[in-house]
């Protein structure tokens, strides 16, 4: 058998398969890989749905990128109303959205009239908000459709969040893990529906994770089923809550009622420590946990290979153990997802850790890190301003 290479010569997961039928197996090993291990890499590519690639305005005075390597200039904008700046967004972000939305045909999608009547019955108070961003993208029949987020089409997104609730006060943190190319990496603080509210833009008005000025706290994962419905996309939903939910209490009893159109999981978190994980999604009413923790199960795999592959059950004993930690501070555990195994930097591959961000509920304010960098965004001081952050794999240490 010939020697192993060295530790930095180590594949990613998905050229995991070929690297050991590189060490020299019997020819019946290598056999049994290719039939049942290297087909689920390539089916689990076909089957991640993903959210569209946006085309990136170069940061002015920026370096470029090495080869393989991918860049994100995230932006933070407030605009208390929608105006000038969503509207600058959305027409450059619209050509993807518009191609994504349209995928499997204009048929698979719902009408227009659909679409206002959900949107009226389930989430009434964003209605004068999402009329007011139709009109800023033009009116169209298209738009209208696909900014009510009602039965778009399936995506997934991986993540690892927990909710700290012991000394130094309560804290939301997550990590966010995509392909860098399909991330907005916008910033926003709105008070569209009067409320004020920071968060990740996504799915351009929707929000990945984000807090509000009554120190309610939400982000999502993908829950991993591969189930797609009737409902909404969850990113609207998180806007909804922060918009309209002062406690866990109330944000429980809104999931209650709306439907959403994937297997998707919600961490919550408000100033009292008082936490929920929801796990929502088609096809069975939503679950409600005590759990301070979640990545990309519901409760149990339902999607072996996916999380297999993204290693959703040991990032989220990761989480709970860092919680179970007795000596354990907050800054340590915020710290522990900038590191392996919750920290993943498989970029090529997709799903690498785009960024971490820790919501300090009862000072209104977020943190979003790196590593060696830290940028700091609260309802008391929030500066439009822009970090670039470029994404790369890293080689393992011999």
């Amino acid at each position: 058998m010939s020697e192993p290479p060295a530790r930095d010569d180590v594949p990613d997961l998905a050229g995991l398969p070929d690297w050991v039928k590189s060490l020299g197996l019997p020819p019946e090993a290598a056999d049994a890989i290719d039939r049942y291990w290297k087909p689920v890499w390539e089916s689990l590519a076909d089957e991640l749905a993903l959210l569209p690639v946006h085309t990136r305005r170069a940061p002015p005075e920026a370096p470029a990128p090495a080869a393989g390597a991918e860049r994100i200039a995230f932006e933070a904008v407030a605009e208390p109303a929608p105006g000038e700046k969503w509207q600058i967004r959305f027409r450059q972000m619209w050509p993807a959205y518009r191609a994504w939305y349209l995928r499997e045909g204009d048929a698979a999608r719902p009408s227009y009239a659909e679409a206002r009547r959900m949107l009226r019955e389930h989430m009434p108070e964003l209605v004068p908000t999402w009329e007011r961003l139709v009109d800023l993208a033009g009116g169209g029949d298209l738009a209208a459709r696909l900014l009510s987020l009602y039965r778009p089409p399936g995506f997934i997104v991986g993540c690892s969040q927990g909710a700290w609730t012991r000394e130094e006060g309560p804290a939301l943190v997550r990590n966010y893990d995509y392909p860098a190319s399909r991330l907005e990496g916008i910033v926003y603080l709105t008070a569209w529906g009067g409320r004020r509210v920071i968060g990740m833009s996504d799915c351009l008005w929707g929000l990945l994770d984000g807090v509000n000025d009554a120190e309610l706290a939400v982000s999502l994962t993908f829950g991993g089923r591969r189930d797609v419905g009737d409902g909404f996309g969850i990113p609207i939903v998180v806007r909804y809550l922060l918009e309209t939910c002062d406690t866990v209490v109330e944000a429980r009893a809104a999931l209650e009622r709306i439907p959403v159109h994937a297997a998707q999981n919600l961490t919550l978190l408000d100033p009292s420590g008082a936490y929920l994980t929801a796990y929502v999604g088609p096809g069975r009413p939503p679950e409600f946990r005590a759990v301070p923790a979640t990545t990309n199960h519901q409760g149990r795999v339902e999607w072996p290979e996916y999380a297999r592959a993204i290693r959703s059950v040991e990032r989220e004993e990761c989480v709970l153990g860092l919680l179970d930690d007795a000596g354990m501070s907050r800054e340590r555990f915020i710290a522990a997802f900038l590191e392996p195994p919750l920290r993943n930097t498989n970029h090529a591959q997709g799903f690498g850790t785009l960024y971490t961000a820790a919501y300090f509920v009862e000072e209104g304010r977020v943190e979003y890190r790196w590593p060696g960098f830290t940028w700091r965004q609260s309802f008391d001081r929030f500066e439009e301003s822009e970090h670039v952050e470029v994404f790369e794999e890293e080689r393992r240490a011999a």
